[in-house]
């Protein structure tokens, strides 16, 4: 058995030399650092929407409305705005890395919104830099938003309009709204102020002639530039208050080949050229993004009139960040360089592979989504908070089962031993259709150590000598009469016990507390032991980024405990026959019986960590895809209520 101390999983020193090396170059880099300028000002007139805290959700049982969001509030407003025959969105993400939590409000809204109003939704992968894009991310991304529960109408990729961008940007030089710059990044930032907000200037190759524009716009294309000896900009207004006004890039030249369109292009579009006009191509009524681009709103419109097409209506809500955590891609692959982490799916990230792993069902996060609402407020939403959406969401849709995490084996002296009664017991009390099982009480039981003391008080009701306690279902108490102990280690290895049945005719005094236990029992393959993993926060602040020495000198040793010899009651075993819990969001229409840890072959295979439960009195847990068949590992989703001080 392993000790407390033991199950705990501590950072090994190798991986504890790194960070430290990389917290005293991160350190070394912060001192060095010139002075930040202030940021420019905000267009006149214009307020751009300040963050706010959430507020708590009401206590409920009963669920919300899948629909709030979008009959009420802000986006109630901006259909109101806009009301279209045929609603068309779009969700553009760039296939450079793993979507995180943040995404799932983008995802919800943008599918959630069109479903609503009878429309469609686009999957766009913005894939306009491929020098940072990923095969394994477009698949995880289309995972993602299938698991979520939403069918995209289309799959589309920017780079399928490379050629008509090209085109439309040859128009914007002849309209003469584009000019060919060869300026140094330097250089560009005097034109717009320079660190000293001084006066603002146009770039001195703003009034070269159209044709010759247009003429080194081509030779771009043909290979004559390398990347940063020449960029096509857009004419907009250098005076304008709005940064996003400031003759923004339209192309550059990048040397690398791309995935979809090979070495065809030696010059890419920007996003600020492309995702506007993308939009108008494929008929997008409303383009809903987070307020970080409220301020390019102007820019979106402005190259829209300024090549004379469609012209979408751009909105712009408050992103979803959760503090505590990390959601840099930069960060996250540094925690996995060094060990600190398993990888991008470890479960005590937020990225959305790592929440599925974790066993955090869909539904719960578009519930989560739902509950908070969207407006123009940023969202900070604390840990605890997330944790208490999804608590709430399980308590309604996953199955109970009995398991202790650090079992000691009870003994009940005056049963015989190959006694053998089977209880019944309810996968969830309150849900009859939930079914019940069968498991077996023997004369050996398991129960978990927290729940033995050595020595009565009146103020612990659970298993001491000469104290009488009740087993989960089992229809007489039990007391204790004696255990061992090993002497090195002065642990208790052996409880011994009475089973407290009356003579017949006789009533008996019921216990004032149940515990759960598992029973021995090799007919019945009882008890299954599996490997326990309890995870905490990551980090130990809600800021890490703010802590000194960075993200890094705020990870804490015990984020992640192991109880490497827990066991679980029998009802597993059906429990994984009858996985998803819950059939909801992606996860529905799923055959049966069979699981999987690969995701991605076939999407109608329940994964593993579709098995959830609730462990009585313990925490939620679900399958681990490191399950084998033979070793189960579980991961703990999040803890119960009781957690906070569970009862004597």
């Amino acid at each position: 058995m392993a000790t407390e101390d033991e199950g705990k999983k501590s950072l090994p020193e190798c991986v504890k030399d790194k960070m430290e090396s990389a917290v005293t170059d991160r350190t070394v880099k912060k001192q060095k650092a010139p002075k930040q300028p202030k940021p420019p000002k905000e267009p006149k007139n214009v307020k751009p929407p300040t963050a706010k805290p959430a507020k708590a959700p009401t206590a409920s049982t009963e669920p919300l409305d899948p629909d709030t969001m979008f009959k009420e509030g802000w986006l109630k407003g901006v259909y109101a705005e806009r009301p279209a025959e045929h609603v068309f969105t779009r969700f553009p993400p760039e296939p450079n890395g793993y979507l995180h939590i943040g995404h799932s409000k983008a995802i919800t809204v943008n599918f959630g919104f069109a479903r609503y109003h009878g429309g469609d939704c686009y999957l766009r992968f913005d894939d306009t830099n491929p020098e940072a894009e990923d095969e394994k991310y477009f698949v995880a991304i289309q995972e993602m938003v299938a698991w979520l529960g939403f069918k995209p109408y289309k799959i589309t990729y920017s780079s399928d309009n490379f050629d008509r961008l090209y085109e439309l940007a040859e128009r914007l030089i002849e309209y003469d709204g584009a000019y060919v710059c060869h300026c140094t990044d330097e250089e560009i930032k005097l034109q717009r102020g320079g660190p000293n907000h001084g006066p603002r200037f146009p770039c001195a190759h703003r009034e070269r002639p159209t044709r010759e524009s247009l003429a080194e716009f081509r030779a771009m294309r043909d290979g004559k530039y390398k990347p940063r000896e020449a960029f096509l900009r857009m004419k907009q207004n250098i005076e304008d208050g709005n940064p996003q006004m400031w003759d923004l890039a339209a192309y550059r030249v990048l040397d690398a080949p791309h995935h979809r369109t090979g070495t065809k292009w030696r010059i890419y579009p920007t996003y600020d050229f492309t995702h506007c006009l993308c939009d108008s191509f494929e008929g997008i009524t409303h383009s809903l993004c987070t307020t970080e681009f409220f301020q390019s709103r102007v820019s979106y419109e402005w190259l829209c009139d300024a090549v004379k097409v469609y012209k979408p209506m751009q909105r712009e809500y408050g992103r979803l960040n959760v503090t505590g955590s990390v959601m840099s891609k930069r960060k996250i692959a540094k925690l996995v360089e060094l060990g600190v982490v398993r990888g991008w799916d470890d479960p005590r990230l937020y990225t959305l592979v790592a929440l599925r792993r974790r066993g955090i069902p869909p539904g719960a996060i578009l519930s989560f989504i739902n509950e908070l609402g969207v407006s123009t407020a940023l969202t900070n939403i604390q840990i605890v908070r997330f944790e208490q959406s999804v608590r709430k969401y399980l308590e309604l849709t996953v199955p109970r089962l009995m398991l202790v995490l650090d079992p000691v084996p009870v003994v009940i002296d005056n049963l015989p031993d190959d006694y053998m009664e089977e209880v019944e017991l309810p996968f969830a009390p309150k849900d009859p259709a939930m079914g019940s099982h069968m498991v077996p009480f023997t004369k050996t039981v398991y129960i978990d150590r927290s729940d033995f003391r050595e020595v009565e008080s009146k103020d612990f009701f659970r298993m001491a000598p000469g104290k009488s306690v009740g087993l989960l279902k089992v229809p007489y108490p039990v007391k204790a009469t004696s255990f061992k102990k090993d002497e090195t280690s002065g642990r208790v290895t052996e409880i011994h016990a009475e089973y407290e049945k009356p003579p017949e005719g006789e009533s008996f005094k019921k216990p004032k507390t149940y515990i759960q236990w598992v029973g021995k029992s090799q007919q019945h393959d009882s008890p299954i032991v599996a490997e326990a993993r309890m995870f905490s926060p990551l980090f130990r602040s809600d800021n890490p980024d703010a802590a000194p020495g960075g993200y890094l000198n705020d990870i804490r040793d015990d984020s992640e405990e192991i109880y490497p010899t827990a066991m679980i009651e029998t009802g597993l075993t059906e429990i994984r026959r009858r996985a998803p819990w819950p059939e909801e969001a992606g996860e529905q229409h799923m055959e049966k019986g069979e699981l999987t840890s690969e995701h991605g072959k076939d999407s109608r295979v329940p994964g593993l960590e579709t098995v959830r439960f609730q462990g009585l009195r313990v925490a939620y847990f679900c399958l681990d895809k490191d399950t084998t068949t033979d070793k189960v590992v579980l991961n703990r989703i999040v803890s119960l209520k009781e957690d906070a001080g569970k009862a004597a």
